[in-house]
């Protein structure tokens, strides 16, 4: 899948990944796709819970060598 951003979470302790993350995508027009990589396994629950309450559409989650990549639509 493609993405329009990515940012670097990796090393950073919640709540970090998703503070970065929500700052991003509300420089980014809707339906524009955000990828956040993480090493935080609490990020596995908080990007979720953030994506529902907020609007947007959590895409999916991969994992390679240790880092987790979140891929999240902007919504509307």
């Amino acid at each position: 899948m493609q993405w329009d951003v990515e940012i670097d979470c990796a090393g950073l302790l919640c709540p970090l990944p998703v503070l970065r993350a929500r700052k991003r995508l509300l420089g980014m027009a809707a339906g524009e796709v955000l990828r956040v990589l993480a090493t935080d396994k609490m990020a596995a629950i908080d990007l979720p819970h953030f994506c529902a309450q907020s609007g947007h559409e959590l895409l999916g989650i991969s994992e390679s060598s240790g880092i987790d990549a979140y891929l999240i639509r902007r919504g509307a």
